[in-house]
């Protein structure tokens, strides 16, 4: 199917290794190098003399190092030491997070060498730069999947392109087509110009693919330690060892680390500053609910007494039923409970008059003072206030009930002197 333009007609190019043919003749050249290595560490011949034992620990110290020439033969041209030869000491292993992005997805990630403050404010413009650079089709459309900072005043930018077919239909490139097409030399340069360093695709590992990274060690690790580091991995589902071979990776990896810790950073203030702002919404919402319930206890009170009233004009005239008696029994009842002395009234009389001899002791020993805590005080003082507002609101509600019950009583024996009069 037609994608647009040329780029994307075309296969993603995969590197191949050349075949059996080509293993067996870069056998004997991996044979070579590593025959030149050890004569260059172990036996060099180029002076012939004592100094050749010399320039073999100078070798050794320029392999350990991972930088310099090896010279140990005239007619043989020097080794190259670099930092992924097997003896250089400056090497570790780490640990990088498996991609999880398939190639379906169409994820290819740009590296720009600008800081993300100007990326993010010129993402509009970048876009229809990278549109212009895929073709300017109409049928393509360029989208941003994320931006994030990373080291060394450089930005990622994750984008993918969907491609709309005259049906209505849409699908995104794929990631392996879309890098293909970025790589050819026109578009690169393009890209250069734009700010772009680094491009790659963001694709899942197959299980083959994998396999085969975990069983072979990367080029300079000691076998034996990349599989110490695959027994330590942490998260084998999640994570895969890398090889961080030099200062300069380990400073890079260092940096990118310290990059997502400021962001982990980030992200954990605007949590806290969340959760502050919850917290005082919160505090709000409970104060009104503490309003809201004390508004309804009032407007129950007010209905109780509503009742009351109207319960009054119901029965008026009528004799006392047996469940009111039954109700003045139980308040007067109540109301003895609390006149007794050793009941509630006793109490707080007893405890007032404890506070005034401790404030009569306090102002005539003024060398022995006592005090209270505030907090203590405060709780005695409020859980007073609420017995003495119980009281008082239970005593008006007996009153009131006594005038009810007399009234009623009133009414009945008018009742009866008035039936009386007419019967005689």
């Amino acid at each position: 199917t037609g994608l647009g333009f040329g780029g994307f007609n075309t296969q993603p190019q995969q590197q191949t290794s050349g075949g059996l043919f080509s293993q067996l003749t870069q056998a004997p050249a991996q044979s070579n190098q590593l025959i030149n290595t050890a004569s260059a560490l172990s036996a060099p011949t180029l002076l012939g003399d004592e100094r050749d034992a010399i320039l073999a620990k100078w070798n050794q110290l320029q392999a350990f190092w991972g930088t310099g020439k090896g010279y140990f033969n005239n007619s043989i041209p020097p080794v190259e030491f670099t930092q992924e030869n097997p003896f250089c000491r400056f090497k570790a292993v780490g640990y990088s997070l498996i991609q999880g992005s398939k190639d379906e997805d169409g994820l290819v990630v740009l590296a720009f060498n600008k800081k993300e403050v100007d990326v993010r404010g010129q993402q509009q413009q970048l876009v229809e730069s990278l549109h212009k650079v895929l073709g300017g089709h109409q049928t393509l459309c360029v989208n941003v999947e994320g931006v994030k900072a990373l080291p060394d005043n450089q930005t990622e930018v994750i984008v993918y392109v969907v491609e709309r077919s005259p049906n209505g239909t849409s699908k995104r490139i794929p990631a392996t087509t879309l890098y293909s097409y970025m790589e050819q030399v026109n578009v690169k340069n393009q890209l250069l110009q734009l700010g772009v360093v680094l491009t790659v695709t963001r694709t899942e590992l197959s299980p083959a693919q994998l396999k085969q990274l975990l069983q072979n060690a990367p080029a300079g690790v000691d076998p034996i330690i990349w599989e110490q580091a695959k027994v330590d991995n942490p998260e084998p589902e999640k994570l895969i060892p890398v090889p961080m071979v030099g200062f300069k990776e380990l400073i890079r990896r260092l940096k990118i680390q310290d990059q997502m810790t400021k962001q982990h950073q980030t992200r954990v203030d605007i949590i806290s500053d969340d959760i502050s702002e919850l917290q005082k919404n919160q505090a709000t919402t409970v104060a009104k609910i503490a309003q809201y319930k004390r508004k309804l206890m009032d407007l129950s009170h007010r209905v109780l007494q509503v009742l009351i009233k109207q319960e009054i004009q119901r029965k008026s005239g009528y004799a006392i039923q047996v469940d009111e008696e039954h109700l003045r029994v139980q308040l007067d009842t109540i109301q003895s409970e609390l006149n007794a002395p050793t009941q509630f009234k006793g109490r707080l009389n007893e405890l007032m008059s404890q506070i005034r001899m401790q404030n009569h002791f306090g102002a005539v020993r003024s060398e022995e003072r006592y005090s209270v805590d505030t907090d203590l005080l405060r709780e005695i003082k409020q859980h007073l206030k609420q017995q003495q507002e119980g009281l008082s609101h239970l005593i008006s509600v007996i009153k009131d009930d006594l005038d009810d019950i007399k009234l009623i009583e009133h009414g009945l024996h008018d009742g009866v002197h008035i039936r009386g009069g007419m019967l005689s």
